[in-house]
């Protein structure tokens, strides 16, 4: 399955989870309420596939899988016999629509804390929070490849994922923060990137760069992490294996293994490599093949790292404690992110539309079941924080109207009501329009 099926695959698997969930979040709350549901579907559109249960809910699953809706008997969409009118939605209590409107964004937060929570149990691999060549502000702060971000503003780190959140909302803030690094010897000691040194007009899509860090994505132990099938190497070394030397000469870290090579294959003809597998010491011959980089000549045989990957795993109880956590924080960036960005601070080239989340929601679902309901887990997350947002259209809007509703002890006017959903459509489809052009963009740069 190629990048483009298979991030289409994952995205409506991804969607349509999330949105089943949210949609039976109304479906459960109204019919707790005898709030009759007329139909029930996943995506818009014609239906390729319903059927009428006994309680008269027409459910199905329609041609566009870009969302899906709940419809409510309601007096105000349609004529409602007598009989009926007590099961229809506008007759109800202020509170009882509130809830069964709040009932959706509240079944996303607690599938959020499902998934992490069933996530952390399985472990999730995650890049270790490990510097690569600093540069620019970084090195300013004495921060130097090798070192280990333990901290971000006082917030304890165990990855890249934890620390680059906190990292980008202090540069878009442009205020300085303190970071904590461990050295190969294991000190600790504490550094301040001056972020409030950073150009007005830097790139927020590429905040590390931009303050001079890189990550250092493959570890430097002389492991093997993978095996390029079309070079010398397949067939004969391994993931896993170590290598122990080349030619004679001692290897003790990968970095040391291409200028082994290049002296190795100087004189031309089969290099011995040294290897350990299970414990078992082993040797091969082979050839290398003449290639090129911009230092200059290179040998290869076809090997790569290991990715410098660390995985936590928890028990029951504690990963549960762990999922509300991560939950919190989560929350907490996405709403930072969405003040900066209604205040101009954060740069609306942030924003990823359909095609960005696809191709992320595909990668994480190769690199294991994990990190694909990790990332659902953080989309499910999103979609709660989004639709609470107070623009019509949204769960939000009618919330809000309901408790204008409920203050004011009278409904909001129809007029309002629709000047309203218009508004909500027009800031809704610039929004999506938006982050789709981000994603043509990154794609063709």
């Amino acid at each position: 399955m190629n990048s483009f099926f298979g991030g289409a695959f994952w995205f409506v698997v991804t969607l349509g989870v999330l949105v089943t969930f949210h949609e039976f979040g109304h479906f459960w709350v109204a019919r707790r309420f005898g709030i009759r549901v007329l139909r029930f579907s996943i995506g818009f559109g014609r239906p390729l596939w319903s059927r009428i249960a006994a309680d008269g809910t027409r459910w199905q699953v329609a041609m566009i899988p870009l969302g899906g809706y709940v419809q409510f008997l309601d007096e105000r969409e349609h004529e409602v016999a007598p009989s009926e009118r007590e099961s229809a939605f506008n007759r109800k209590p202020v509170w009882q629509r509130m809830l069964v409107v709040a009932a959706g964004p509240i079944a996303n937060l607690l599938l959020c804390v499902l998934l992490l929570w069933v996530a952390l149990q399985l472990g999730r691999p995650e890049l270790a929070p490990e510097l690569g060549r600093t540069s620019g502000l970084a090195a300013e702060a004495g921060l130097v490849a090798g070192d280990r971000l333990v901290a971000v503003a006082g917030e304890e780190v165990d990855s890249w994922d934890g620390a680059m959140v906190p990292l980008a909302l202090a540069a878009i803030d442009r205020e300085p923060v303190t970071v904590a690094v461990q050295d190969d010897n294991g000190a600790r000691r504490d550094a301040l990137l001056r972020l409030d040194r950073l150009p007005a007009e830097f790139d927020q899509t590429n905040p590390l760069a931009a303050m001079g860090l890189s990550t250092n994505l493959a570890s430097d132990t002389p492991l093997v992490g993978g095996v390029n099938p079309d070079f010398p190497a397949y067939g004969h070394l391994q993931a896993g294996d170590r290598i122990l030397a080349i030619a004679g000469r001692s290897i003790a870290r990968f970095s040391e293994i291409r200028p082994a090579m290049r002296e190795a294959s100087s004189a031309g003809g089969p290099v011995r490599i040294d290897y350990e597998r299970g414990g078992a010491r082993a040797s091969v011959e082979l050839q290398p093949r003449r290639g090129k980089d911009a230092s200059g000549p290179i040998w290869q045989i076809g090997i790569a790292p290991q990715f410098n990957l660390t995985v936590q795993r928890y028990a029951p109880l504690p990963a549960l404690r762990a999922a509300l956590t991560e939950t919190r924080k989560q929350a907490g960036e996405m709403l930072s992110f969405i003040a900066r960005l209604v205040t101009g601070k954060a740069s609306a080239k942030n924003l990823s539309g359909v095609i960005g989340i696809a191709q992320v929601v595909h990668s994480e679902a190769i690199i294991g079941m994990s990190s694909l309901i990790w990332i659902m887990a953080s989309l499910s997350l999103t979609l709660c924080v989004m639709n609470l947002l107070p623009i019509p259209v949204l769960d939000g809007g009618h919330l809000l109207y309901y408790l204008i509703e409920l203050i004011s002890g009278r409904p909001v006017g129809e007029r309002v009501l629709l000047a309203g959903q218009y508004a909500g459509l027009l800031l809704l489809a610039g929004l999506i329009g938006l982050a789709f052009y981000n994603d043509l963009a990154r794609i063709f740069s």
